[in-house]
């Protein structure tokens, strides 16, 4: 599997994961600088060795328009480590409203959770409180540092100085 590397605006803000050839053409156009190189990994040539950067700099302020983190299943269920918020369960997965549609629940990241078909069917048209069915955590709308350092902690671990430790904001 190829590495990715992290791409920091000037103010050092992430903007972007991109591949390693897409990063050596910005250093190498002196539009971006290295900041972090992933140890014992180089990009031969015939006739150079590059180092294998993990974290790049901007050389130039970006202004980017923050989009947010998209809402959808795949990071709903990746914001809650693939586990139920009720039981704890990784199985046969998916969705609730804490505060029911039915009772003016929004669909959103603070009133959406991950949870098993059967904790889904038992909490029903309650809220979790009326159910008995304490959640794990509170849900939270994640910002894109959360998902960087959570993949950088599994996969990337010279991202981790330049990302804020998974700051929960909502």
């Amino acid at each position: 599997m190829e590495k990715r590397v992290l791409v920091l605006n000037l103010d050092h803000s992430p903007v972007a994961v991109v591949s390693v050839q897409k990063a050596i053409v910005l250093t190498l156009l002196e539009k971006a600088t290295i900041l972090s190189v992933y140890e014992l990994l180089q990009i031969r040539t015939i006739s150079r060795n590059f180092e294998y950067p993990a974290v790049i700099r901007l050389n130039q302020y970006k202004n980017i328009p923050y989009r947010g983190v998209l809402l959808n299943r795949a990071n709903l269920f990746r914001r809650d480590n693939g586990e139920c918020q009720y039981c704890g369960s990784n199985r046969h997965l998916t969705i609730d409203h804490v505060l029911p549609r039915s009772k003016g629940g929004k669909t959103s990241w603070t009133n959406l959770v991950t949870a098993c078909n059967r904790c889904n069917v038992n909490k029903g048209d309650k809220t979790p409180e009326e159910a008995g069915m304490p959640l794990k955590i509170t849900p939270f709308k994640p910002t894109l540092s959360y998902f960087l350092a959570d993949y950088a902690e599994r996969h990337a671990a010279e991202w981790l100085p330049f990302l804020n430790a998974k700051v929960i904001q909502s």
